[in-house]
C-alpha cells in the first residue's frame, strides 16, 4: 500500500463515505449553537436575565465538550485492540440518536426543571460520540491512504467537519428566510435537530460498506496489537507528542469555535447585522475554511507540519486583528472580504490531524490522537465560549485577544513539533 502514489478506487470510496458521516455528525452537534439563544430562553426560567440565560446554555453546550474524553477514550481503547470500523459506526448512532431527541424535547413551560436537565444528557452522550468520531475517522481514513496523501486526505476529512457546520448554518440561514421569528421560537427552531438525527442514522447506514484498514489488519496478522492498554502507553512513551497534540487543538478550537461557531451571535449582538447576513457571511467563511483546510493538507506533504502551522497561526493573528477592528467602522463590504481571509486563514487547523497521526505509532494512534484531541477539546472548548463571554463585559471584540493568546502559543509550539519531528 505504501508504494502507491495516488489514491485508489476504495481509497476515495473510503475517504467521501468517512467525510461525509463525520459532516453529519459534527451538524448535529454544533447545531446547538445556532440556536442557544432561543435554548436559553426556552428551557430556563424566564425571570433569569439574558446574560445568565445565554450563560447556562452556553455551559450545558461545554458539557458535550467535557465527556468527549470519556468517550474517546473508551472507543479509543477497544478501536486500537479490536478494530477501527466498529467503533467508526456507534459513534455515529450515539450523536444522531440525541439530535433526534432533542427535536422532541418538551420545553421548561411543559415538564419545569426537567427540561434542562434533560438537555444536559442529551448532550453529555453528544459529547461522547463526537469524542469517539473525530479521531476515528482521522486515524481510519490515514491507514486506508498511501503515505504521500495522508495530509490531503486529512485536510479534506477535516474540512468536511466544516461542511457539518456549513450545513448547520444554511439549515439556520433557511430557518430564518422560511419562517418569522415567532414561527422559529415557537416550534420551527425544532426542524434542524430532526433533519439531522434523521440524516445521522443515513450516515451510520452508509458506513456499515466500510472496510477494516489494512494497518489495523497487518498488525492484527503479525500480532502486533499493544500488550498493554494503549493510553497507558501513550502516557508512559509519548508525552511531548500528547502536549504538542493539545495545543494544535487549542488552536482547532479557536478556529471553529470562535471564528465560525459563534461569529454571528457577535455580528448580530453587539454590531447590528441583520441575522440572515450573520449567516450568509458565516456561510461563505465556512467554504473559504474548507478550501484552506485541504490547502494545509496538501502543503503538508510536500511542506510538513511545522511549517503550516508557523504560517497559518501567523496569518490567522494578524487577519483576525484587522477584522475585529473594522467590526463597526469599516464598510459591510471590507468586513465581509476581511471575514472571507480570515476564514480561508483558520483553515490551518487542517494540519492538526495530520500532525498527531505523524507522532503516534500505528499500535497505539487512536488512542493517542483521541487523548490528546478530546482532552484538549474538554478544556479549551468547553471554557472557550465562557471565557469569551466574560471578555465580551470588557470589550465588544474581546474574543480577538484570546485569539491573540491561542496563535501566539501556537507558534512557539510549531518550533517544538519540528524539532521533534521533523528534523531528518
Amino acid at each position: 500500500m505504501q508504494a502507491k502514489q495516488g489514491l485508489s478506487r476504495e481509497d476515495r470510496r473510503t475517504l467521501g463515505l468517512s467525510s461525509l458521516g463525520g459532516a453529519l455528525e459534527f451538524y448535529d452537534f454544533v447545531i446547538y449553537v445556532f440556536y442557544a439563544k432561543i435554548i436559553s430562553e426556552l428551557f430556563f426560567p424566564s425571570g433569569l436575565s439574558p446574560f445568565w440565560a445565554m450563560l447556562n446554555t452556553y455551559g450545558i453546550f461545554a458539557a458535550g465538550y467535557f465527556f468527549r474524553p470519556l468517550g474517546g477514550m473508551i472507543m479509543a481503547h477497544f478501536g486500537d485492540l479490536f478494530g477501527r470500523k466498529r467503533l467508526f459506526s456507534l459513534s455515529i448512532l450515539l450523536m444522531a440518536l440525541p439530535t433526534l431527541l432533542i427535536g422532541f424535547m418538551p420545553t421548561f413551560e411543559s415538564i419545569g426543571y426537567a427540561a434542562p436537565l434533560l438537555l444536559l444528557l442529551m448532550r453529555v452522550v453528544q459529547g461522547i460520540a463526537i469524542g469517539g468520531e473525530i479521531p476515528a475517522a482521522w486515524t481510519f481514513v490515514s491507514e486506508h491512504v498511501p503515505e504521500k496523501r495522508i495530509g490531503f486526505a486529512n485536510g479534506l476529512l477535516t474540512s468536511s467537519l466544516s461542511l457539518g457546520i456549513l450545513l448547520g448554518a444554511l439549515m439556520s440561514l433557511w430557518i430564518s428566510l422560511q419562517f418569522t421569528e415567532l414561527q422559529i421560537h415557537d416550534w420551527a427552531w425544532r426542524i434542524p435537530f430532526i433533519v439531522g438525527g434523521v440524516f445521522g442514522l443515513i450516515a451510520m447506514y452508509l458506513r456499515s460498506y466500510l472496510h477494516e484498514t489494512p494497518v489495523f489488519k497487518a498488525m492484527q496478522a503479525k500480532k502486533q496489537l499493544a500488550a498493554e492498554m494503549p493510553v497507558k502507553q501513550v502516557l508512559a512513551k509519548h508525552k511531548t507528542a500528547v502536549v504538542i497534540g493539545m495545543i494544535f487543538t487549542w488552536f482547532l478550537t479557536g478556529c471553529v469555535v470562535v471564528l465560525i461557531l459563534t461569529m454571528p451571535n457577535l455580528l448580530t449582538g453587539a454590531f447590528g447585522f441583520e441575522r440572515a447576513d450573520a449567516f450568509k457571511m458565516q456561510s461563505l467563511a465556512i467554504v473559504m475554511q474548507m478550501v484552506g483546510c485541504i490547502v494545509a493538507g496538501l502543503l503538508c506533504d510536500r511542506l510538513g507540519a511545522a511549517r503550516v502551522m508557523l504560517a497559518g497561526a501567523a496569518s490567522v493573528a494578524v487577519v483576525a486583528t484587522v477584522f475585529y477592528n473594522s467590526l463597526g467602522v469599516a464598510s459591510d463590504h471590507t468586513i465581509f472580504m476581511l471575514y472571507m481571509l480570515l476564514g480561508l486563514c483558520s483553515g490551518t487547523v487542517g494540519m492538526v490531524s495530520f500532525s498527531m497521526v505523524k507522532m503516534f505509532p500505528a499500535q497505539i494512534r487512536f488512542s493517542g490522537i483521541s487523548f490528546s484531541y478530546n482532552v484538549a477539546y474538554a478544556i479549551a472548548g468547553g471554557l472557550t465560549l465562557p471565557v469569551v463571554q466574560w471578555l465580551s463585559l470588557y470589550s465588544k471584540t474581546g474574543a480577538m485577544y484570546y485569539i491573540w493568546l491561542v496563535c501566539a502559543v501556537s507558534i512557539l509550539t510549531a518550533l517544538l513539533y519540528k524539532k521533534r519531528f521533523e528534523q531528518t
